[in-house]
């Protein structure tokens, strides 16, 4: 490979905090980024994050200050450094709107939007100090269209793609910066109620340009490219990883 673009899209000695990396597009993205050269600290709920995967796996609730507090001082203590987050854990809980359960909201809030936002205020302190940093949030299609039976994962989705441009314009003067990746729908265990449907699956997949369901594998290119210097001159932008859905007319 020609050295000049090798160069270009290393992650060598950076070092990445992946959370939600136990499955799906977390451990793909993850994988990727270590594909790339970068030290990775996995962090799940999930006790299957795999420590034979990750330099540092980290079980964690992300929505317990301790726990977000255990993950950025574990990862300084053992590399002295942040130079990327990427805030893909997320839940997703659908039911009818006049019904919607305070519970469900609440929940939705503190894993999708107040995590990121929290975890994003600790790394940048130690971002500032070296000049430099990718913070990349993972939104949703429906950070951009409404999607029925699900009002918390469409507004808070939406609010992250708002955080981060806000973290773009805040934090730029700092090198720092700040992009979305929006997937479709990929096939993973939050989709999987979807993809068992087989009359659903067929309407996901014809709502695409490319004709198919997406894989988190999908998200590796997009993930190594916004962590780069390949991409050192973007920044509050939202890419989607979504087969054409958001292009597509008539």
């Amino acid at each position: 490979m020609n050295e000049y673009i090798k160069k270009l899209f290393s992650l060598d000695n950076k070092v990445a905090i992946v959370t939600g990396a136990a499955h799906g597009n977390g451990k793909a993205m993850a994988n990727a980024l270590a594909s790339a050269g970068a030290i990775i600290v996995g962090v799940d709920l999930d006790a299957a994050i795999n420590t034979e995967i990750y330099d540092i796996s980290l079980l964690g609730d992300i929505t317990k200050k301790r726990d977000r507090h255990k993950i950025v001082d574990s990862t300084l203590a053992t590399y002295g450094r942040i130079d990327i987050l990427v805030n893909n854990a997320g839940v997703s809980y659908g039911s009818n709107f006049l019904e919607y359960p305070d519970a469900s909201w609440d929940l939705t809030y503190e894993v999708n939007l107040k995590a990121p936002f929290e975890l994003v205020k600790l790394v940048l302190p130690h971002m500032m100090k070296k000049h430099g940093g990718s913070i990349i949030n993972i939104t949703s299609l429906n950070s951009e269209l409404g999607f029925s039976n699900n009002p918390a994962y469409v507004t808070f989705k939406t609010a992250l793609k708002g955080l981060t441009k806000a973290i773009a314009v805040d934090f730029g003067a700092y090198g720092i910066r700040a992009n979305n990746i929006g997937p479709g729908y990929l096939k993973t265990s939050m989709t999987k109620k979807s993809w068992d449907d087989s009359k659903r699956r067929k309407k996901i997949k014809d709502k695409t340009v490319l004709g198919r369901w997406g894989e988190p594998n999908d998200l590796a290119g997009t993930v190594i490219f916004l962590a780069s210097d390949a991409s050192q001159y973007i920044t509050g932008q939202d890419i989607y990883v979504d087969g054409g859905w958001l292009i597509k007319g008539l």
